[in-house]
């Protein structure tokens, strides 16, 4: 119950805020944490002290460097395919959904009824579904839409052959859209998991605390270099952050699929 707390606090953030100021927010905190870390070291221990580290420190930077590289480039390889899939998924439905009017059109009993169910539905996916799955949730509206749907659907009873193969395909298009509807829900609330994301913080807090064990004999040279890779860090964990979540905030997966097919109907 705490972490879906934490989560849909977390969507109301991003959902109500620029997602530029976002990613400031998230680079200036978490370059300002690796410099400041490195001076604040710097100034107690000493740079002379800092730079018998130098030859050791280095090469377990190096090894930590590559293991959290290979994490990061992992989540975001992987945020990024769920967003790709969930954009299908949206573009899949709506299709189905424009098929199975055109089906409806065919049949001589309860076409007229099945259309306008699927109009129905279709319109209440565009009108509310986004605005539910921008906090993670689902549409009660388009729940009952869905249902009326299929209820109008199963209730045919095909009396010949080329009935019957209609009320076939009527059935399969009606599983597509159940389906991709499905897979768009899933996704609304994020791919990745909270412990991911935890190892991810704490990995980039440890991996951006390094340079403190350190110490060049150019300080300017060494803040640039230290709050250039933090700037790096922060911008790639912000990116799995916006794409994590595909219909909260900016950029989001549009709902024009479902505009186009409205026009289609009518």
């Amino acid at each position: 119950m705490e972490d879906d707390a934490h989560s849909t606090a977390l969507l109301y953030l991003m959902r109500d805020t620029p997602l530029w100021v976002i990613g400031i927010v998230v680079t200036v905190v978490i370059v300002g944490y690796a410099v400041g870390l490195m001076l604040l070291t710097r100034y107690r221990v000493g740079a002379t002290k800092l730079k018998e580290n130098n030859e050791v420190a280095g090469f377990k930077y190096a090894v930590v460097g590559v293991l959290y590289a290979v994490l990061l480039a992992f989540v975001v390889i992987a945020v990024w395919e769920d967003y790709s899939e969930t954009e299908t998924s949206v573009r899949d439905e709506s299709k189905a959904a424009i098929d199975l009017y055109h089906v409806a059109l065919a049949l001589p009993e309860k076409g007229e009824e099945i259309q306008a169910a699927i109009k129905k539905y279709t319109n209440s996916v565009y009108n509310d579904s986004w605005d539910a799955m921008a906090l993670g949730g689902r549409s009660e509206l388009v729940e009952r839409n869905l249902r009326a749907l299929n209820e109008s659907i199963l209730a045919l009873e095909p009396k010949s052959p080329k009935e019957q193969v209609l009320f076939e395909h009527a059935l399969k298009l009606l599983t597509l859209i159940t389906d991709n509807r499905n897979e768009r829900l899933d996704s609304a609330n994020g791919s990745i998991a909270g412990v991911l994301w935890f190892v991810l913080v704490v990995g980039g807090m440890i991996t951006l605390g390094y340079p403190a064990f350190f110490a060049s004999s150019n300080l300017d040279a060494q803040v640039l270099m230290t709050g250039s890779l933090a700037a790096l860090l922060a911008l790639t964990l912000f990116l799995g952050l916006a794409f994590d979540f595909p219909f909260t905030g900016d950029p989001h997966i549009s709902k024009e699929p479902f505009a186009d097919a409205l026009l289609q109907m009518d």
